[in-house]
């Protein structure tokens, strides 16, 4: 049994390993992406004209115009200007610029951060069990005992040891 068991795993593993290759490519492109999301790396400036809801107050202005952290610096006549815009109150208009990632790579950043409210997070959940499945079926791939198997081990420990230690420095 435990060689049939064994033999099963691997179809597994192989066959799982290239329907995911795709996926795999999209996350790992996106997650390095992601890596510097709080720099403009690859990023291009983007004039955004907007009209939303008139008389908002300061505290108001960045949930309506969807910028985080929002800061109005000064208010003249009715314009609140902040960073990179200003905001008229009397008719709702707004004038802004943000850095935005390229269309294709906007798209795959987002796939990669899909909420529990998106449709995408099925995949994510399917992509990260199938990570899991990879994890376990690693060690059906040789036969316990042998060299090579101890030697995984290690390298397994060794990896497991390295990730904690990152974590908590």
């Amino acid at each position: 049994m435990g060689r049939k068991t064994s033999q099963k795993m691997r179809e597994l593993h192989r066959y799982l390993g290239f329907f995911l290759a795709g996926i795999m490519a999209v996350y790992a492109i996106s997650g390095i992406a992601l890596i510097f999301r709080d720099t403009d790396l690859l990023k291009q400036e983007v004039s955004i004209e907007q009209t939303v809801q008139p008389q908002l107050s300061k505290s108001e202005i960045g949930p309506a115009l969807n910028i985080k952290k929002l800061e109005v610096e000064r208010n003249e006549a009715g314009t609140y200007y902040f960073e990179n815009g200003s905001y008229n109150s009397l008719t709702g208009e707004a004038q802004f610029t943000k850095m935005e990632l390229p269309y294709l790579l906007d798209k795959l950043t987002h796939f990669h951060k899909a909420k529990s409210g998106q449709p995408l997070f099925f995949l994510n959940i399917f992509f990260g069990v199938g990570l899991l499945f990879f994890v376990l079926s690693a060690f059906w791939m040789f036969l316990p005992g042998t060299k090579i198997f101890k030697k995984g081990i290690l390298f397994s420990a060794a990896g497991l040891l390295l990730a904690l230690i990152l974590l908590f420095v």
